[in-house]
């Protein structure tokens, strides 16, 4: 019985969804939002009994006899859960206040459930069949959040990311077959496709020719690379952060692109192997893409003038800090990436809420119209230096201590050239961060505004509580996960040493 209960944070928001769906609360908007946050509030309180219940797995139901759905709760599931759910419950909150503007709230919530469980159980699989198959279901249910508003723009900008995010799971779905043409014969609960630190691939087990394999490897960890971001499948970010609504930008760039993170990591760690691909060209031309991928999202989001898709672009920047220390492939490396992962979730989820709610009081979407809105809102403007400021990786936040590991990690590859060139490129990055960044503070609270400059007095414009708590919330873990880094570090490095 302890096993089913896998499911429950899983399946427990399509109930809350089928609530929503009644005449009477879709009367209410207050109806609307206790269901909504009854849901989200027992949905996370069941995904946090999961992870503390140990290690234990499920096997669901069978595909055919050879491809179970399974789930299972280790080590990594436990890491991205948890962030997840502590991510989601302040977006969830957030947005509360954000949608008084909206018709159509019961629809969002609907959807912002279903996603919330989806990203659950992609956390709990166990083989990649059941990942993959709940990765396709996390594009189909995050694809109306994309389109909420039904303009022009977003409409085009759901379809960008519809084609974007098929394109690249036909290409893992090609690796899968593969993967499991190639896999050794296993009587293990999860099938042969079931995830083993370390991976399940031998080269003394391979009925492919490895070049061959190699290549589709590749092609595999580049199509995953699309819902993080990684060049040359980055275009649907710039595109749907824009026009989506900000909670639900902050849910894309801070939780479903680590959702992609964590596929490329099932897939490189555990079913290949870090054994299988060390040598070989594959990580190296992989982390020339994501180098590119690093400069090219930052000089963008240098240059880029509209607000919310600059913070687009610097997540296409700083989700590839992530996969250089993936792709680098040293323990310290990777301990740098993983925990870049949760920084990053953290800080740009707080970015994109204080973005939001400058342009739910302002109505202002430019940066060069946000001169003085630091004076009318101050609370929310100091939450956004304090996430622009860890993004830079200024000590003593948090993210100084993931590109610290970073460097260190790259600093000590076997490359001379990777060995000097990630380093510069994420120092290089850094820079046009607090350019694009910085100066919106700068301007903030330095700057007169345009209109009303000169009178006497600025009138406050900060947004309620429900808007406000988790800015807080989120700026002190920007801090406190850097202050306090020493208990996260132990727990990453324990999980690593069984990979690399």
């Amino acid at each position: 019985m302890q096993q089913w209960f896998l499911l429950a944070p899983i399946l427990l928001p399509v109930l809350g969804v089928a609530a929503l769906q009644g005449k009477e609360i879709k009367r209410s908007k207050f109806r609307i939002r206790l269901v909504s946050g009854i849901t989200a509030a027992i949905t996370a309180a069941c995904g946090v009994a999961v992870l503390l219940m140990g290690d234990c797995e499920l096997l669901a139901g069978n595909l055919t006899s050879t491809l179970p759905i399974y789930f299972r709760v280790d080590g990594l599931s436990r890491y991205f859960a948890a962030f997840t759910i502590l991510m989601w419950v302040c977006s969830t909150c957030f947005s509360f206040e954000y949608m008084n503007h909206s018709q159509e709230e019961g629809r969002y919530q609907s959807f912002a459930l279903l996603s919330f469980g989806v990203l659950l159980g992609i956390c709990f699989s166990g083989n990649l069949i059941t990942t993959y198959l709940l990765y396709e279901m996390m594009t189909l249910v995050t694809f109306p959040l994309v389109l909420h508003d039904r303009t022009k723009e977003a409409i085009a900008a759901g379809y960008w990311y519809l084609f974007y995010s098929i394109a690249g799971a036909f290409m893992g779905l090609a690796g899968i077959f593969f993967l499991y043409v190639n896999a050794p014969a296993s009587d293990a609960r999860g099938g042969s496709l079931a995830y083993v630190a370390g991976g399940f691939l031998s080269e003394n087990a391979l009925k492919t020719d490895k070049t061959v394999l190699l290549v589709v490897i590749f092609l595999m960890l580049v199509g995953f690379g699309s819902k993080i971001g990684m060049f040359p499948l980055h275009g649907w970010l710039p595109k749907a952060h824009p026009v989506a609504p900000a909670p639900a930008s902050a849910v894309l760039s801070g939780n479903i692109t680590k959702m992609g993170m964590l596929f490329l990591i099932r897939v490189m760690y555990y079913s290949v192997g870090a054994g299988f691909l060390q040598g070989t060209w594959v990580p190296k031309a992989l982390l020339v893409l994501a180098m590119l991928t690093v400069f090219m999202g930052s000089m963008l989001a240098y240059k880029e003038r509209i607000f919310k898709k600059r913070l687009a672009y610097s997540t296409v920047s700083q989700t590839s800090y992530s996969l250089c220390g993936l792709f680098l492939m040293h323990p310290i490396a990777v301990v740098g990436a993983l925990m870049h992962i949760f920084y990053h979730s953290v800080i740009k989820n707080l970015l994109f809420l204080c973005a939001g709610s400058v342009i739910y009081k302002t109505g202002k979407t430019e940066v060069k119209d946000l001169k003085g809105v630091g004076k009318s809102m101050p609370i929310t403007m100091w939450c956004f230096t304090i996430a622009g400021l860890a993004l830079v990786g200024i000590p003593p936040t948090s993210a100084f201590v993931s590109k610290w590991y970073l460097a260190m990690g790259a600093l000590q590859e076997n490359s001379p050239g990777f060995r000097y060139l990630v380093p510069a490129v994420l120092l290089v990055s850094a820079l046009l961060t607090a350019g694009y960044l910085l100066t919106i503070t700068a301007d903030a609270f330095f700057t007169a505004r345009s209109e009303g400059a000169g009178t006497a007095e600025v009138k406050r414009q900060e947004p309620g509580l429900f808007m406000l708590v988790p800015l807080l919330v989120l700026a002190a873990l920007a801090i406190l996960l850097g202050v306090f880094p020493n208990p996260l570090i132990d727990y990453l490095t324990k999980l690593v040493a069984a990979l690399c």
